[in-house]
This record gives structure tokens, sequence and C-alpha cells, in this order.
């Protein structure tokens, strides 16, 4: 018998680290019913600060459950933003059955088999008196998976809703860009693919302040440095055979340092463009469409180049109906209900791991929430 469905709310603080994305979804963990409310919080400029300080302390981590100093701050910070923003967020969800808590990722290196993300599971389901599934990512990397990307299976099912023809390749630019491959037969093949905006938000925040490069309007103005973009694009991630993941800060800006702002900006949106595209011919196969989601669908220079090397018709989400802002939240409320349900999140075509398996951890609240 089918399983009825559940009402979930996924929570996404991304490697851009520009706040958290809420989005209720209904679903029995296989196909989708129904798509409710979506909401946003954005981090403080102190917010990020810590974060980031948090990122730098974990590259010396050992333990992943360790907390020590600046990270235990930021997920005690972190934690409160997520606990003040459902609040809110719970008002217009009419009733809800489970929270799909990613927290943020401090730190990503399966090679050490470690992955850490801070915010305290336990904490949120205390403060709102509903059961959260957390900590997703980590039986994947025991048991010798990459633990990224996660979102393919939500991928696969958004995909078989819309009733689109296979094969068919969603990119999601974040942070980190990953692509997921859905075949003919639907076999799931994914991996990150290289930097998303998280190198050109940094260059824009050194430069200028601002958070990122509002409509693309700087890089429309630079000039792409060849040599620089063959020096980023010289990394033997890019040859290595898929399943494959990467931290947020795999790459650096050194490349680009020497140019302008405007002509160091255009060269890493090429640069993401670039490994994107590398990236999809990986699969040997030309897709019947390529879906963009993430913060890099809002880029029309990223948009513009994809179209021109991509040989497969581009759209963004909300060409198709969807917000493309929301994707990963409303797939974390799906692994939360998959996880919920014992159904399996990553398979040997996504993260590596030897046969298709579930993940997450569930807290349930000791305390009566808060009123």
């Amino acid at each position: 018998m089918k399983s009825s469905a559940l009402r979930a709310i996924g929570l996404m603080s991304g490697t851009s680290m520009d706040g958290i994305d809420a989005a209720l979804l209904i679903s029995d963990g296989e196909t989708i019913a129904r798509f409710g409310p979506t909401a946003y919080q954005p981090y403080t400029d102190a917010d990020r600060s810590l974060a980031r300080q948090a990122m730098a302390r974990a590259r010396n981590l050992t333990d992943r459950n360790a907390r020590p100093d600046v990270i235990g701050e930021a997920e005690d910070r972190i934690t409160q933003r997520h606990v003040d923003f459902l609040r809110d967020f719970l008002e217009s969800c009419a009733s809800v059955d489970l929270i799909g808590f990613h927290g943020q990722t401090v730190f990503h290196d399966p090679d050490r088999a470690l992955t850490v993300q801070i915010g305290n599971g336990e904490r949120l389901a205390d403060e709102l008196g509903l059961p959260v599934i957390f900590d997703l990512r980590a039986a994947d990397v025991k048991a010798g998976g990459q633990g990224a990307p996660l979102v393919p299976v939500y991928h696969r099912a958004l995909v078989d809703h819309l009733r689109l023809q296979l094969p068919v390749a969603v990119v999601n630019i974040g942070g980190v860009a990953n692509v997921t491959w859905i075949g003919g037969d639907g076999t799931l093949g994914a991996f990150d693919t290289g930097p998303g905006n998280a190198l050109m938000n940094d260059w824009v925040k050194a430069h200028t302040g601002a958070d990122y490069d509002s409509g693309g309007l700087l890089a429309q103005r630079g000039k792409v440095d060849d040599a620089a973009l063959a020096a980023l694009c010289d990394n033997p991630y890019f040859t290595r055979a898929w399943p494959k993941s990467l931290d947020r800060d795999a790459f650096d800006l050194a490349p680009v340092e020497t140019l302008g702002l405007e002509d160091g900006l255009a060269t890493l949106a090429a640069f993401t463009v670039e490994t994107l595209v590398r990236g999809l011919a990986m699969f040997g196969a030309a897709p019947k469409t390529v879906l963009i989601s993430g913060g890099g669908a809002h880029n029309p220079v990223l948009m513009e180049r994809l179209r021109q090397a991509i040989g497969a018709p581009v759209q963004t989400m909300t060409e198709i109906g969807l917000d493309p802002d929301f994707i990963e939240a409303q797939a974390f409320a799906y692994c939360a209900i998959r996880s919920e349900r014992g159904l399996p999140l990553t398979f040997p075509g996504t993260t590596g791991v030897a046969e298709p398996m579930t993940g997450g951890r569930r807290a349930d609240p000791r305390l009566c929430p808060v009123a």
C-alpha cells in the first residue's frame, strides 16, 4: 500500500552564506503531491563573518562532532537564526509533520572521510516542538561515499512531476555548482562540477563590500583573461571521474589577483561556465533539456554563456514555473521524508557509495515549544 503524504519543511543554508531558505513540500517520499509556501531570511554581515571564521577554523578539525571556540559560537548563532525564522514561517504552513534541517557546511573533504555541518538539530526540535531530520550527509561519508550532492533524488522526482522527456540535466549554481543527470531509464548520476557563485561573491566582497554582482552588471562589463582562466582550469579535479564533490573553498582567487574588478569577475564567471560545460560532457550524451536552479539562475552573464556553450535547450526553473531559489530547500524536505520512510537518499551514481542508502538522524522534541 502506498504511504500517505507527509508535510515537511526543508531548510537550506548554502555555501553562498546568503541566508536561510525554507520551503514546505507535501510528498510520500517518492512523488511530489504539492508545493507549499516558501520564505527567505538573510544572514546579517555579522552572521556571515562568524560563519567564515568557523569555516577557517574547521579546516583543522579531526572530529566532526567537535565544536571548539568559534565553531561552537557559530553553531549557536545559526541554530538561533533558524529557530527565530521558523517560528514566523510555521504560521503560514497550516500543519507540519517534520523538518529537514541541512545546517551550514563549514568543512567538506570526503578524502578525509570528514564532512561537518553546524546547526543543533536537537535544540531546533525542542524549541519548535517538531521532529527534525538532520545530519543528512554523515552516513554516506561513513560508508565511503562523497556525502554530496544530496539533491539528485529530488531532482528526479521533480523532473518526473514535470513530465519532461529524458535524459535531463539539472544544474544547481549555488556557492558550488553541481549537476544531476537523469538518464533515459531514470538512472541517476551526479557530482560537483566546480565553483558556482562562491568565488565571484568573494571577489565582489573583497573589492566593493557588496555581497554579490547584482544582475551580473560588473561581469558584463569585464573581459575574460584567457591566461587566468587556463590557470583556474588547470586542476586535476576537473578530469577526475565522477562521483566527486567539493568544499566551498577548494579553489582560490590567486589566478585573477592581478586583474581589475570587472575583468576578474568576467574571468571567474567564465570559470564557472567552463567547468559546468566540462562536467556535462562527462555524461557522454546530449540532454533533451538542461534546467538551472540556484542563485546563478539570476545571473544573466552566466545564463547567456551557458546557452551559448551547451548544445541543448537551457531553461531556468523560473521559465518552467518554479522558483530556482527554493529547489534545494524543497529537496531537503523531500530527503527528510525519505529518511523518515527509510528510503535511499544517495546512490552509487550520485555519491559513489557502494549501494543505495538512507541517512539522517531524527531528533524528537524533549520540551514544549516556546510560545
